[in-house]
């Protein structure tokens, strides 16, 4: 499993516990008691670590390339998915998912930007970073959503929108501009969630929603840590500096007011437990559709325009 330099005594002692236990079963020896007292020093090494991160360090769990994606939450917590593809103008973007499913008996809209777990998935999804038709994409199963009076669940993941000549082409901040534009006029209730990354207006082309929540160990800013650090230094070797002054973290994000809740994730991070985080990520979802579901539509954009504006406001 990948894992990072702050975390090696952490993977140490696991591997450790680990070679006693082997032992213990091939040997027939009790060794249950060593066992329980190394497990206690893992836990009180675990909260020591984890509680204690830096923003660059949380940076780095997020883009963990065991990180669940939104199909691993969606394999996970809802039932009778079926995905749908195409823009109906260009082609299909594997970097977006989008699909109808249930969730407890609701059915639900999902969009969410799709990444991989190896480099032959990551190459298929583009590392999660959209084209413009990914984004048309999104947009049309949203009116179709919007259609059926179906909540829409957004997942956000991406370090950014694809920045290449073909994208552009084919008007990436059309397309990115477009969705921000019509998702404020969606007449259906949109819960945003950040699961892992969320760079720039790559993720804010799905990002426009009523409710936004966050993993605990994932981040939302303007812009990567590294492109930060590139235009202010000149140097991405800064870029643990520019991601505590980005202010990208899930607390730093909930004190500003930019989102409304943090999902609660396993000592680690998510990969280290998918069942224990998707379950936090359903019970987080729950709670807020169950929020503004009675609100009508008119209240609902009222509000959501509201939410928006009211982020960025400066007090001297």
């Amino acid at each position: 499993m990948q894992y990072w330099d702050f975390e090696k005594p952490i993977i140490e002692l696991e591997a450790k516990i680990k070679e006693i236990k082997e032992f213990s079963e091939s040997k027939d020896i009790d060794l249950s008691l060593e066992i329980k007292n190394l497990e206690a020093k893992l836990n009180v090494l675990k909260k020591e670590i984890y509680s204690n991160l830096t923003a660059w360090q949380k940076v780095q769990i997020a883009r963990h390339i065991q990180r669940p994606t939104p199909l691993d939450y969606i394999n996970l917590i809802m039932k009778d998915f079926i995905e749908l593809h195409g823009d109906r103008l260009f082609g299909d973007d594997k970097a977006i998912v989008t699909g109808f499913a249930k969730l407890e008996g609701k059915k639900i809209a999902i969009v969410g930007h799709q990444r991989g777990k190896d480099t032959k998935e990551n190459l298929e999804r583009n590392f999660g970073c959209p084209h413009p038709e990914g984004y048309r994409k999104a947009m049309r199963i949203m009116r179709l959503a919007e259609r059926f009076s179906l909540p829409i669940i957004s997942f956000l993941d991406t370090r950014g929108a694809y920045p290449g000549i073909g994208a552009e082409e084919r008007g990436q901040a059309l397309a990115i501009a477009e969705n921000i534009r019509d998702m404020f006029g969606l007449k259906t209730p949109i819960i945003v969630i950040v699961i892992g990354e969320g760079g720039s207006g790559g993720a804010l082309g799905i990002g426009v929603g009523d409710v936004i929540l966050i993993m605990q160990y994932a981040y939302y800013s303007v812009i990567s840590p590294e492109g930060c650090a590139a235009i202010l230094w000149r140097d991405a070797k800064m870029a643990p500096q520019s991601a505590e002054a980005l202010k990208l973290t899930s607390e730093e994000l909930f004190k500003l007011g930019v989102v409304d809740e943090i999902i609660p994730e396993p000592y680690g991070g998510a990969h280290r437990n998918y069942e224990e985080s998707a379950n936090n990520l359903k019970k987080a979802i729950l709670k807020k559709l169950e929020e503004i579901s009675s609100l009508t539509p008119q209240e609902l954009l009222a509000r959501r325009y509201n939410k928006f504006r009211k982020m960025g406001i400066f007090k001297g």
